[in-house]
């Protein structure tokens, strides 16, 4: 199972999260936060703030990137896309969100987070860490991940 990223800039001011469309790879054309890969070496909050430079452009301090889920992607059919996603927010950064090779950065009113056009596991989690719940959760998915098979989500403690 790899250990992957997914960070979430929120504008509570404007009441605004920052959605990216992914351009290749996996989960291409489908929104969703910016993260990817933890490298060898790394820490798991400094793979989050890397990976927001480079997908698009801005720089997060690791004290500002707030952990707030613990996700576990199981595939049926696929266990090479099996992921232990760690989860974070950002109120805090420097820079303008920027489109890259990989990421397009698109603005979204929190509460009018486009689900049909993102994986169809995050509206059983994000709304709810939006509301400043703290999850852990693992969902199963079916085939190509276009269905759930099983799902269990918790509250945890900060």
């Amino acid at each position: 199972m790899k250990t992957v990223t997914l960070l979430f800039l929120l504008d509570k001011e404007r009441g605004q999260i920052l959605l990216a469309m992914k351009k290749r790879g996996f989960g291409v054309g489908k929104l969703n936060g910016v993260g990817g890969k933890v490298q060898e070496g790394e820490t798991v909050p400094r793979a989050a703030v890397r990976e927001a430079h480079e997908e698009i452009g801005v720089t997060i301090r690791e004290e500002d990137a707030v952990p707030v889920a613990r996700l576990h992607f199981v595939f049926a059919e696929h266990p090479e896309w099996e992921f232990d996603c760690h989860v974070f927010t950002a109120e805090a950064w420097q820079g303008e969100p920027a489109e890259s090779e990989e990421m397009a950065p698109q603005w979204h009113p929190t509460d009018a987070v486009p689900f049909d056009q993102m994986w169809i596991d995050d509206v059983h989690w994000l709304p709810r860490v939006l509301s400043g719940e703290r999850l852990e959760a693992e969902f199963l998915f079916g085939g190509d991940g276009q269905s759930i098979l099983e799902q269990h989500i918790v509250t945890v403690s900060p």
